[in-house]
């Protein structure tokens, strides 16, 4: 009998959130996509687009989203405490100044 070694590979990758604001700091800095996914090592440039459009957005809270759809299942968080909110308004406009 011959035994088959089975490796199941993840697909989705869990950037942390220090990576997700550096790459916003990065595209306000007016660095393009390709720049931003070489120098920080994402793989997919439809990941920098979708944090993007978050940042523009206003949904920075998403940043510290688990990989899934958290939120249709009840997973992860609806609404952040206030004083979580006020942080990360708080950060956003710190890297906003800093350009």
């Amino acid at each position: 009998m011959k035994l088959i070694e089975v490796f199941f590979v993840s697909t989705r990758i869990m950037y942390p959130v220090e990576i997700k604001e550096e790459a916003i700091k990065m595209k306000l800095a007016g660095k393009a996509t390709k720049e931003i996914m070489d120098a920080l090592n994402i793989k997919d440039p439809t990941q920098v687009k979708i944090w993007w459009r978050r940042y523009q957005n206003g949904e920075n809270h998403r940043f510290h989203q688990g990989v899934g759809k958290q939120y249709k299942y009840q997973k992860g968080l609806v609404e952040l405490p206030e004083i979580e909110q006020l942080k990360i308004a708080l950060r956003q406009k710190e890297v906003e100044l800093e350009i």
